[in-house]
């Protein structure tokens, strides 16, 4: 049995196109131009989708990940859908009083910042295709189609201007447009940098949440700057409201590893300019190394520390602030980092030695470390939420660090992470990037950094280890020993695995609701929208061939929050 959808709805197409239907539907009247604009983005990915699929070489200039499909609706309407989601949280806790108007208004700059960057690159991506075509000598049905595709990004754009227009301000237009034009040339450096790595729709998620991301530290500054030139009515509204230390540390950290690499080749490019013998040459990898641990030294407790201290007005050293802050609370803290390197070092032990010995698959021995995620992080979120924040941040540094130091071969860890990583890769890794370790644990720390502030669904904080570490785990097990009924000819996925992966998420709820409430949470979820949340995420993992850690939680966040 074979479940068959036209040829330009697919199963994937249908999921999303699902998940867009929920959230219009719950959208209020104030945010029916948010939804508007939703649907024409996804309109338009759509078609600029279908458009790739049916001329192979339209896109071909990007090599992407083998094996999947280019994933660019997906990819495009996911995060601007999240921040949707969030808005219709937060304006529901407007309407009752529970909430202030700046942090709604921050959040609505960021969701159209999120809008105009995945915008801009669908634009980009439509000239690409244009361009192609004309190249190759389009066939007649192309002239309809760029028609098409044309109206859409006219429609797209007259109605960001108009919203801009009703912002009545021209700095939220600008601050916008900039978000687009970086998220164009970062798409494009991503691709053309790691070729292989992704898919375009996974590009286009990672671009748009760097820039997002990377516009809030920018305003940030700014507005530190000259806060006489940004006021609360302006781009960017106030990005200090409701900013704690750890959110600071976390972005500081986290945004300085990646940019590090630039900072790193400046440095080896200084010493080639000034000293004879190079740096990169092969006999000389201690030196190389010495200068990339003093470079990485310099950064994370010189240029860093000092970012985060002017823009948090720190009355110490952020490192120490940590330290102070670990042991405000020493005995639950450093019990729960105990128990956390337990649980690693018997699982990655056990876990490599499998590996290399067995004939287990790959893809079910990654499972397991989905299932080491729920171990480590339900009850730290359960009991110590703040401290898994900070965790979450230092586990991401430490891996974007090792990263850096394998790609780069530093001495003497480089070539011995690159040999252990590859124990536990899979086709959707390649030699230069490795990505499933950093999928997974976003993908559990996403939905809990969201959720920070006001949050009136208790579960949503647990999307990511819900549809990770139970519901996707369950799904390949039960999929891989008993199933037999298949979702399409060419995947994988079965429909055993999926109903086992949404029995197994519903029955977790139902579990842990009531834990819960016993700890002092305030039962608000819908079981309309939990059950939506977990059917359509679950779908998705069936029918998708993205990097599934990196969107399922995000979907299953976002219903949550209806």
């Amino acid at each position: 049995m074979v479940v068959r959808f036209s040829p330009f709805l697919n199963g994937e197409r249908a999921v999303v196109t699902i998940f867009i239907g929920c959230v219009l539907f719950s959208l209020p009247v104030s945010l029916l131009l948010h939804g508007v604009a939703l649907s024409l983005l996804a309109l338009l990915a759509l078609y600029i989708e279908i458009q790739a699929d049916i001329s192979s070489s339209s896109l071909s200039q990007f090599e992407t990940r083998p094996g999947a499909s280019t994933g660019i609706l997906l990819g495009a309407v996911t995060l601007p859908a999240v921040m949707l989601s969030k808005l219709i949280q937060l304006s529901r806790a407007f309407s009752f009083h529970e909430l202030e108007s700046a942090e709604l208004n921050y959040l609505e700059m960021q969701y159209w910042a999120t809008y105009g960057s995945c915008f801009g690159v669908l634009i980009f991506l439509c000239f690409v295709m244009w361009h192609s075509l004309d190249n190759a000598h389009s066939p007649p049905h192309w002239s309809w189609a760029a028609k098409f595709g044309l109206s859409c990004i006219v429609l797209c754009a007259a109605l960001f201007i108009f919203s801009s227009t009703g912002m009545q301000t021209m700095l939220k237009l600008l601050w916008v447009l900039f978000h687009g034009f970086a998220a164009v040339k970062l798409v494009q450096h991503l691709l053309n940098t790691f070729p292989s790595c992704a898919s375009i729709g996974e590009a286009i998620l990672v671009t748009l949440g760097l820039v997002v991301y990377f516009g809030n530290m920018l305003a940030c500054t700014i507005s530190k700057l000259h806060g006489y030139l940004i006021s609360s009515e302006s781009v960017p509204v106030q990005y200090g409201i409701q900013r704690s230390e750890i959110s600071t540390i976390i972005q500081g950290v986290l945004l300085g590893l990646l940019l590090f690499p630039i900072f790193f080749k400046f440095v080896l490019h200084i010493w080639d300019c000034f000293f004879s013998t190079t740096i990169l040459a092969a006999g000389n990898e201690r030196g190389r190394a010495f200068l990339f641990f003093a470079s990485l030294g310099f950064i994370m407790v010189v240029i860093i520390p000092s970012w985060m201290q002017f823009v948090q007005d720190f009355q110490m050293h952020p490192l120490l602030w940590v330290l102070m802050f670990v042991f405000s609370e020493p005995v639950k803290r450093l019990s729960l980092c105990i128990y956390w390197v337990c649980v690693i070092y018997v699982s990655v032990l056990r876990f490599y030695n499998i590996s290399r010995s067995s004939k287990i698959e790959r893809i079910l021995l990654r499972k397991y470390y989905h299932l080491m995620a729920v171990l480590m992080f339900l009850p730290a979120v359960i009991f110590q939420p703040k401290f898994l924040d900070l965790a979450f941040g230092a586990a991401l540094a430490v891996f974007l660090t090792l990263e850096i130091i394998r790609i780069w071969r530093i001495w003497p860890l480089g070539q011995l992470i690159h040999h252990f990583m590859n124990a536990f890769t899979d086709h959707r890794d390649s030699e230069l990037l490795i990505v499933s370790h950093f999928s997974l644990l976003l993908g559990c720390a996403l939905p809990i950094w969201m959720s920070s502030g006001y949050n009136d669904r208790p579960l949503a904080p647990f999307a990511g280890i819900l549809s990770l570490g139970i519901g996707d785990t369950m799904a390949s097990m039960v999929g891989h020993k008993y199933g037999v009924l298949r979702w399409s000819k060419t995947g994988k996925k079965t429909i055993e695995g999926t109903a086992a992966g949404i029995t197994s998420v519903l029955a977790a709820c139902s579990v842990l609701l009531p834990i819960l409430a016993s700890t002092g949470y305030i039962f608000t979820q819908h079981w309309v929208s939990l059950l939506l949340a977990v059917i359509v995420s679950g779908l998705l993992e069936a029918y998708t061939a993205q990097l599934d850690n990196a969107f399922i939680p995000l979907i299953f966040y976002s219903l949550l929050c209806l």
